[in-house]
C-alpha cells in the first residue's frame, strides 16, 4: 500500500502519532487509508447534500475493510457566478480543483480515493485529478435536482432566464416571474437540465468511474445514499485487485463517452472537459 510508506516502520513514529491525533485505532492505521474528497459547502445547490453522500460512502469505506478520511475540494455555482465577475473565476477553479486534490493525495500517502463531486468544473476537475494520481478510485456525485413544476408543466433550471425574458417583452406579469423564481428549483441537486453537471456526471457513469445512476438517481432520493454506500464498498474492491483510473479510463471508454454526449444531446461544454481529462 502506498500509505505503508508513511505509517509502518519506527522511523515512521511521528507520522502515526499524528494518526493517534486524529484519533485513529491502531486498527484502523494498519488498513488501506481511503481519501473521501467531499465537495460539501452551504453556497452551491448541487452540493448543499454532499455531506450525507460523503457520510453514507465512509460507511461503505469502512464496511468493506478501510479507513475513511475526508478532505475538501471548493466549487463554484455557474448559476450564482453568471453575469458578473464571478464568471471569470469559474473554469479556472476546474485546475485549481485538480492540483489541490493532487496535492492533498500525495501529501498524506492515500491508497485510494472516493471523489464526490457535482456540479460544472467541480467533476472533471476531479476526473483530471484521478487521471493524474492514478490511485484506485470512484466517483459519486451529489445528483441531480428535481424538475419544477409551473401551471402543471415541468420547468428547468432554463424555465427562469426565459420567464425573464417574457417579463421583458411585456408577456408575463412579475408575479408569474415570482412564481417561476420561487418553482423552478424545488430541491438540492445540480441544476435540473442537460447543463455540464449532469451532462458530466452521466460521462462520468459512461467512462466507468461511476457506479450505475451515478448521473441519473435525483438528489433527494434514498436510493443515492445506498449509492454512495456502493461506492464505498467498490473502491476497497479496486484496490484489492489493482484497478486504477488509468486502466478504466482508456480511448474505447472516451470514445463510448462522446458516443453517449450525442446521444443524450449533452452540454457543449463536454468539450472543454473530455479532451483535458483525456490529456
Amino acid at each position: 500500500m502506498v500509505s505503508d510508506n508513511i505509517k509502518l516502520t519506527p522511523q515512521n513514529a511521528p507520522h502515526r502519532a499524528l494518526y493517534h491525533a486524529l484519533g485513529l485505532t491502531e486498527e484502523e492505521i494498519s488498513r488501506p487509508l481511503v481519501g473521501i474528497v467531499s465537495s460539501y459547502n452551504e453556497i452551491v445547490p448541487g452540493h448543499m447534500n454532499i455531506d450525507k453522500i460523503v457520510d453514507a460512502v465512509k460507511l461503505g469505506v469502512a464496511m468493506a475493510g478501510g479507513t475513511p478520511i475526508v478532505f475538501p475540494a471548493i466549487a463554484v455555482c455557474d448559476g450564482i457566478a453568471m453575469g458578473h465577475v464571478g464568471m471569470k473565476y469559474s473554469l479556472v477553479t476546474r485546475d485549481l480543483i485538480a492540483d489541490s486534490t493532487e496535492a492533498m493525495a500525495l501529501a498524506h500517502g492515500f491508497d485510494a480515493l472516493v471523489m464526490v463531486p457535482n456540479c460544472d468544473k467541480n467533476v472533471p476537475g476531479l476526473l483530471m485529478a484521478a487521471a493524474r494520481l492514478n490511485l484506485p478510485t470512484v466517483f459519486v456525485s451529489g445528483g441531480p435536482m428535481l424538475a419544477g413544476h409551473v401551471d402543471g408543466c415541468k420547468t428547468s433550471f432554463s424555465s427562469i432566464s426565459e420567464a425573464v425574458g417574457e417579463f421583458n417583452a411585456g408577456k408575463i406579469t412579475e408575479e408569474k416571474l415570482r412564481e417561476y423564481e420561487l418553482k423552478t428549483c424545488p430541491s438540492c441537486g445540480s441544476c435540473s437540465g442537460m447543463y455540464t453537471a449532469n451532462s458530466m456526471n452521466c460521462l462520468t457513469e459512461v467512462l466507468g468511474m461511476g457506479l450505475r445512476g451515478n448521473g441519473t438517481i435525483p438528489a433527494v432520493y434514498s436510493a443515492r445514499i445506498e449509492l454512495a454506500k456502493h461506492a464505498g464498498m467498490a473502491v476497497m474492491e479496486m484496490v484489492k485487485r489493482d484497478i486504477r483510473p488509468r486502466d478504466i479510463m482508456t480511448e474505447e471508454a472516451f470514445k463510448n463517452a462522446l458516443t453517449v454526449d450525442m446521444a443524450l444531446g449533452c452540454s457543449t461544454n463536454s468539450m472543454l472537459h473530455l479532451p483535458a481529462i483525456a490529456h
